[in-house]
């Protein structure tokens, strides 16, 4: 047994329920690097894989494609594009690539899952948003917080009341990453800075539990050499007057925790990208509920399960595209707030 299969998660007839509630479509991933990587090993562990894998780097695909027994090697995006075996496009390659890949998969008439931040910015996400529905496709964010069966159920239990009305979220998120001006998270070509990498995720996260998307926001960033941000704090609130603070930064290590504080007590989780658990402290009564769903190590799989169900009909992709939308326009408005904008942007 390799080293894959021994670190697979055991997939259950339950989670076969949520994950396989629609027909199994044909996809094709557009880059081949580390999430690539474990999108591979998702479809694995439901004995499936990608029919196609693209990259600029042909030796890269190649190892790829023989890695995960991938019949189809493209040499060119136009290949992608043209070939009519092919009915989901998996963007995993930089965030600078997002949108011309988006507008090209749209345009041949495949739906499209895409690797989080989905682009760079409001307008590009709105007008291929509108290409989507004007070709009766899905556009769909790959980001886990909106995928995961935890979540989900927490908004449903939000919605029926049972932990109150939420005043308050506080969202951290930190990791440490030598500057390196030609890395993925520092080339302002690239997409690079905390908010696009790892901001996306605290944003996802808020917008969940706020019965809207704010409306008033400030913040604070620190730059990096690049120009892009190194780290960052942004307060925000909406028309019901609920309250979120975020904190990010990609200089030192902080705790990827939420706290999410109602009239009834206190929802709190770690590790909330893939979580698959909370607690809920009650108040006055000082009980302690630990709420379980979904299995983090199956985050990919539930991503891939929301695009087929979304495609068969599903109508949870509305709400999942909307909040995508919030995320971009908070994200956006922030950075354009610090007067930073990427190459190419107006």
């Amino acid at each position: 047994m390799n080293q894959q299969t021994a670190n697979r998660v055991e997939v259950t007839s339950e989670d076969l329920l949520i994950l396989n509630r629609a027909p199994q479509l044909r996809w094709v991933t557009l880059g081949c690097g580390l999430i690539a990587h474990e999108m591979a090993e998702a479809l694995a562990q439901q004995g499936r894989k990608f029919a196609g894998a693209f990259s600029r780097t042909p030796s890269k695909v190649q190892k790829f494609a023989q890695r995960y027994g991938i019949e189809r090697v493209y040499t060119s995006i136009d290949e992608v594009m043209a070939d009519p075996e092919i009915d989901v496009v998996y963007i995993a390659t930089p965030h600078n690539t997002h949108a011309q890949f988006i507008r090209a998969s749209l345009e041949a008439g495949k739906h499209v899952m895409c690797e989080k931040a989905i682009t760079l910015n409001i307008t590009q996400l709105n007008e291929l948003q509108a290409l989507a529905v004007n070709k009766g496709l899905v556009l769909m964010d790959s980001c886990t917080i909106l995928h995961m069966p935890l979540y989900k159920e927490l908004r449903r239990r939000l919605e029926a009341g049972d932990f109150g009305r939420v005043h308050l979220a506080q969202v951290n998120f930190g990791s440490f990453h030598e500057f390196d001006a030609a890395s993925r998270f520092f080339n302002p070509e690239l997409g690079g800075g905390a908010m696009l990498d790892i901001g996306v995720y605290a944003f996802s996260l808020v917008r969940t539990f706020f019965s809207s998307t704010p409306t008033e926001l400030v913040s604070l960033e620190n730059s990096a050499p690049t120009g892009v941000d190194d780290e960052c704090a942004i307060a925000m609130r909406n028309a019901e007057g609920q309250l979120g603070v975020i904190t990010l930064t990609l200089q030192a290590k902080q705790p990827k925790r939420y706290v999410i504080a109602t009239d009834k007590g206190y929802l709190e989780g770690m590790e909330y990208p893939r979580a698959d658990v909370a607690t809920f402290r009650k108040w006055p009564e000082n009980t302690v509920e630990t709420i379980k769903l979904g299995k983090r190590d199956l985050a990919l799989n539930y991503v891939v399960a929301d695009l087929e169900a979304a495609v068969a009909g599903e109508k949870d992709a509305a709400r999942i595209n909307a909040w995508s939308s919030d995320v971009m326009k908070l994200m956006t408005d922030s950075r354009y707030a610090w007067g930073f904008r990427f190459p190419g942007e107006e």
